[in-house]
């Protein structure tokens, strides 16, 4: 079974999902399934957000599906933005 991978734009209050707070993505795999976000260091780390967003928990954010092509451009935007910060 090939990886089955859905990104989500994590979207508060004035955010737009082509310039999100944040990016979630999971992963399907033949083991389960694996939700992560990406930190500010620009690695996937394991997280609740998409779990807790489907069950209707309030999170603050709304989640929006959004491409795989998307989700690399809002990738590059972040590391451009928070590479700018860290340094």
């Amino acid at each position: 079974m090939a990886n089955n991978v859905r990104y989500f734009a994590i979207v508060r209050n004035g955010d737009s999902p082509e310039r999100p707070s944040g990016l979630a993505r999971r992963t399907v795999t033949s083991q389960g399934r694996l939700d992560e976000t990406l930190r500010r260091d620009l690695t996937w780390t394991r997280d609740s957000a998409i779990y807790e967003w489907e069950r209707g928990e309030e999170m603050g954010a709304e989640l929006i599906e959004i491409s795989e092509a998307d989700a690399e451009r809002v990738i590059q935007g972040f590391r451009q933005e928070w590479g700018a910060q860290q340094g």
